[in-house]
């Protein structure tokens, strides 16, 4: 059976806490099967038989909604796509410049207005490469370091629905669970 990953919006930041067996539990309340977490941030793997699509999301979301009392974005994307997810084109040399990767997940694959929004906020040490549903951010030194502001990157992504995640953490869920397949 298929193993897919959701990556949700907001989980664990300010007031809206959940303990990763609650949210488990949302996720087999669906009939998902084969529910997992992957660090406290709201990364759920779970096993489906069926393709999972926008239906599914929209049905995590209100689900969540109605459980958890606050509304949750759910970006799903099969584990086996993850691993195929865009590198830097040289892996070595972006390592060696000090950038770190960062996975921005989308709602779907970004048009040219949005790309071009984007690589407006480009700076030496804020580049951003697009493929499929993601854009993955280099960022030279610390997010936090960046002079992007958030709601700078979230007025370039044209209001789109989207999470982030660096892209060790995605390494890490599908070494995690490729393994226990």
């Amino acid at each position: 059976m298929p193993r897919y990953v959701t990556f949700l919006r907001g989980i664990n930041l300010g007031k809206r806490r959940v303990k990763m067996d609650t949210l488990r539990e949302c996720f087999e309340e669906l009939g998902l099967e084969g529910v997992d977490t992957f660090i406290a941030s709201g990364n759920v793997v779970f096993d489906h038989p069926g393709h999972a699509d926008r239906s599914l999301e929209e049905a995590i979301e209100r689900h969540l909604e109605s459980a958890l009392g606050f509304e949750v974005a759910a970006f799903i994307r099969p584990l086996s796509a993850l691993a195929g997810l865009s590198e830097p084109e040289d892996p070595a040399s972006a390592a060696g410049d000090e950038f770190t990767p960062h996975v921005i997940f989308l709602r779907s694959a970004p048009d040219a207005g949005l790309k071009a929004r984007v690589s407006l906020l480009e700076t030496p040490d804020d580049q951003f490469r697009f493929g499929g549903r993601e854009i993955i951010w280099l960022r030279r030194g610390r997010l936090s370091d960046s002079p992007i502001e958030a709601r700078e990157l979230e007025r370039a992504l044209g209001g789109s629905g989207n999470t982030m995640r660096n892209l060790n953490t995605v390494r890490r869920i599908v070494a995690k669970f490729e393994e226990m397949e």
